[in-house]
């Protein structure tokens, strides 16, 4: 049975999943090998919209489906906190009840979503205490870094999964497996060189269609490169590689949204990437304090404790790094930033930063705009006018500044 679900961006977690909520709603962030809408995709039903931010109304990415703020009533919805993921073979029971609205509850008692019946309106994250509740089974994301922190387990849950239904494996020749070659799982349209390395010892890799696999590089799982991503040398391992991406260097437990470049030398490690990132050549991220504590963020004016022992950067949309920067442990960048001077970055960066020296310098709207129109047609996403009126209205949200 298709349900009709609707992904809610709840106002309590905006904060807690920067940078990446200045340009995008939580359920178009890659969580192990799917984005979060596609695992209720799976399970589920058709999103047929986002519900976020009011500065996000023109959200506007390929097969995405778009932000509402009208939703139909004239049929059943289920409405889901988008930073809540469904465990696998999810069922809900409402006791046969679809004619009146319910409350959906995590584990710990926290309403993570409801069901309105045909004709009940949407009004908002808050439900009433008077609507019966019911238990839905999955986890709570407290926030961006447990992308990170989940990531190993959560990635090779979802490749055993594609595994299982994938058949015989494909071994490119000329290319050596470390571990059972059925791990293996590189899909027809994948083209991989000889003199590739896969070891499967700790987990599946998944190639998928339109991939490029160089040669002279090492692949270790759980690791998914993204369709039509290239690979194009190093040691790339436990990361989860979302489409149209290059990547190049030593890359450990680190997720790409997706149309984003690492094109050459230097380490990434425990990272999020968001869209069109471009990281320059030796860039290092810190993954790890000489203290061996657990990592702090500043997420805007809140400081989390995360408990992670190993957490690199979370790097927002459209950000820039210069030649030879060096991020440090736990950063965080956001939207549009581009990185360069003489100074080390800090541990949070702004929106729309213009390099290191000159905290109050931001990115010109009309730059920023120009430059997205020449980036995007790179990796063959049209610049219209839809796209740069979504672009607009983020830069005016994080920077508090008109676009002129």
């Amino acid at each position: 049975m298709s349900r009709i679900i609707y992904l809610y961006d709840d106002p309590a977690d905006v904060a807690w999943f920067l940078p990446f909520t200045q340009s995008r709603p939580i359920g178009e962030l890659r969580y192990g090998a799917w984005l979060l809408r596609e695992r209720w995709e799976a399970e589920w039903g058709t999103v047929a919209g986002h519900i976020t931010s009011k500065h996000l109304a023109k959200f506007a990415e390929g097969e995405a489906p778009p932000v509402v703020t009208d939703v139909p009533s004239e049929e059943g919805r289920w409405f889901i906190r988008s930073s809540f993921v469904p465990d696998h073979g999810l069922e809900v029971d409402l006791e046969g009840k679809r004619d009146r609205p319910t409350r959906l509850q995590d584990a710990q008692g926290t309403d993570v979503g409801c069901y309105l019946p045909p004709g009940a309106g949407w009004t908002g994250a808050a439900f009433p205490e008077t609507w019966p509740a019911r238990p839905i089974p999955g986890r709570r994301l407290l926030g961006a870094w447990q992308i990170i922190g989940d990531l190993a387990p959560v990635l090779r849950g979802d490749l055993e999964t594609r595994r299982r239904v994938y058949g015989g494996a494909r071994v490119p020749p000329g290319c050596t497996v470390l571990g059972d070659a059925g791990h293996v799982l590189v899909d027809e349209r994948a083209q991989v060189e000889p003199l590739v390395v896969f070891d499967v010892r700790n987990g599946p890799v998944w190639v998928r269609a339109g991939a490029e696999i160089r040669s002279g590089s090492r692949l270790a799982g759980p690791l998914v490169v993204g369709e039509a991503s290239r690979i194009v040398g190093g040691q790339v391992r436990e990361s989860s590689i979302g489409p149209r991406c290059v990547v190049h260097g030593e890359v450990s437990s680190s997720v790409f949204v997706g149309y984003s470049n690492k094109a050459h030398d230097g380490f990434l490690g425990h990272s999020v990437i968001g869209r069109w990132v471009n990281l320059g050549a030796g860039t290092i991220t810190s993954n790890l304090k000489n203290t061996y504590g657990p990592v702090r963020l500043n997420l805007g004016p809140e400081r989390i404790e995360t408990g992670m022992t190993f957490l690199g950067s979370l790097i927002g949309d459209h950000a820039k790094t210069a030649i030879g920067t060096m991020l440090p442990t736990g950063c965080v960048i956001g939207t549009g930033a581009n990185i360069f001077g003489s100074k080390r970055p800090e541990s949070y960066v702004p929106a729309f930063a213009w390099g290191n020296d000159e905290p109050e310098r931001r990115v010109a709207c009309r730059m920023f705009l120009q430059t997205a129109s020449r980036v995007l047609p790179r990796r063959d996403v049209v610049f219209d006018d839809a796209m740069s009126a979504y672009l607009q209205a983020v830069f005016e949200y994080a920077t508090g500044r008109p676009c002129d």
